[in-house]
């Protein structure tokens, strides 16, 4: 590309200086010269007489600059045409309990800085109400957790993968391992995506799920795990970015499957917005591996 060799030829033109030019651009004035003599070479011939105090421009640079303002004039119109098609509105994004965290803050930043004339209403909540609100219309789309949820326009970010927690207190105070067979759950509240898919994994099984606290902050849950009052899930991902004071994984439930797919559902209504969801998705998905 030679556009900005382009528009300082032009400026040149227009301020008979090159210490103008410098001041406008703004640029060292030995850069100016630089990038008029790269037009130049680019071009094959002098666009300045240069046996003139100051330089002015020489008979094919005359010609030289009206073509290469035809061509600023016209790269400036496109710039405008795809300035004006650029993605803006309002963009309804669900994301489902576990995904919806502080990890997600400076994806959602990269995303204003990008499409500046989009806004984000974020809705936070369970998979299945999430779907259910994306086919109802009142969500554009969602990152959703389930092993279970199909639809159309559905897109595999990645994998969830879950383990059992337990606290590490009653270990150093000498009292053995939690059995999961004795101990009882701290979980979120139903619908809860991980609870379910617990849920069929203890029936599997043939164990029982026995809930001793319904707790839908993770910063409680962990606290009342770290008291030894039962076991809970966490995201191995969390766990292995780094070390949680006075939390384990349970060993015994190292044969587990507890597995979600982690899943990008959209509407097919998106238009100029679907830009802004691929480029949430991909970076879920980033996050993920």
């Amino acid at each position: 590309m030679m556009l900005s060799e382009m528009r300082t030829f032009v400026l040149f033109a227009e301020e008979g200086s090159i210490q103008r030019v410098a001041e406008r651009l703004p640029l060292t004035q030995p850069a100016v010269t630089r990038q008029i003599q790269r037009l130049e070479q680019i071009l094959g011939f002098e666009l300045l007489d240069r046996r003139l105090k100051p330089p002015a421009l020489a008979p094919l640079g005359v010609e030289a600059l009206a073509r290469c303002r035809k061509v600023l004039a016209a790269y400036d119109e496109f710039a405008q045409m795809a300035r004006q098609h650029e993605p803006e509105g309002v963009l309804r994004l669900g994301i489902a309990h576990g995904i919806a965290g502080s990890a997600l803050a400076p994806i959602i930043h990269d995303l204003r800085q990008r499409f500046p004339g989009v806004m984000l209403r974020l809705t936070t909540g369970w998979s299945q109400p999430l779907s259910e609100q994306l086919g109802r219309g009142t969500l554009d789309a969602a990152v959703l957790l389930s092993a279970e949820i199909a639809a159309e326009r559905l897109t595999i970010l990645g994998k969830e993968h879950l383990s059992i927690i337990t606290g590490t207190a009653s270990t150093d105070a000498g009292k053995g391992a939690v059995s999961i067979d004795e101990a009882g759950w701290i979980l979120s509240p139903e619908p809860c995506d991980a609870r379910k898919l617990l849920a069929l994994e203890m029936v599997r099984r043939g164990r029982a799920l026995h809930v001793v606290a319904e707790v839908q902050d993770s910063g409680l849950q962990l606290a009342l795990v770290r008291e030894g009052l039962g076991l809970s899930l966490l995201p191995r991902r969390i766990l292995e970015q780094a070390a949680i004071a006075g939390i384990a994984v349970l060993e015994e439930a190292g044969d587990f499957n507890l597995v979600l797919d982690v899943q990008m559902q959209r509407s097919p209504h998106l238009r100029r917005l679907d830009p802004v969801v691929d480029i949430f998705a991909q970076a879920i998905s980033a996050q993920l591996r």
